[in-house]
């Protein structure tokens, strides 16, 4: 059996993590929510270094990103439902992540906000590098094609319960769901 998947893709700030939570709370089956944030902020990498940038992120991004895709196709494999989080920034992730969940049902979830208020959440956090949000913006969604759309600014909880109502209806017909089409 393999897992169902729920990918949020969406600027650093637009409210995924608050979005992935909540629709893993109220989802009738259990979903696990796995994101970046969860292995960076676990301690991974020893914090103290980490943190003064004694590790060189542009050469580490390539191979722990590839890891990453492939763990979220192994957890699904395995028979875990997930809700991902995602910042689909490099355009070669699309064509790589696509092609290792082309054997799931994936749900692909565009997370939209306005730029002002991404800047906002960015400065408040203080946990990103500024100027990250504004960049997302601006490139993130172009060519996109989601199975559904929701705004970061409103509550988590309207925009989980109108994500669960979709994905329920099995109707796909995002990027992940192409194969489907040309399969049929």
């Amino acid at each position: 059996m393999s897992g169902q998947i729920i990918l949020l893709n969406g600027p650093s700030s637009s409210g995924k993590s608050t979005l992935a939570i909540t629709l893993r709370d109220i989802a009738e089956i259990p979903f696990w929510h796995f994101s970046i944030d969860h292995l960076r902020d676990s301690g991974v990498l020893p914090p103290p270094r980490a943190d003064q940038d004694a590790f060189k992120w542009p050469a580490m991004r390539k191979p722990f990103f590839d890891g990453f895709h492939r763990a979220i196709a192994a957890f699904a494999q395995a028979g875990n439902n997930l809700i991902i989080e995602h910042i689909l920034d490099d355009p070669d992730w699309i064509t790589e992540i696509t092609r290792l969940l082309r054997p799931f049902d994936v749900f692909f979830v565009g997370v939209h906000c306005d730029l002002d208020t991404l800047n906002k959440r960015e400065r408040a956090r203080g946990d990103r590098p500024i100027g990250s949000a504004a960049r997302d913006y601006q490139s993130l969604h172009k060519g996109r094609v989601y199975d559904i759309a929701v705004d970061g600014q409103d509550h988590a909880f309207q925009n989980a319960r109108r994500i669960l109502e979709q994905w329920k209806t099995g109707q796909r017909k995002s990027d992940f769901a192409a194969h489907l089409r040309s399969d049929a």
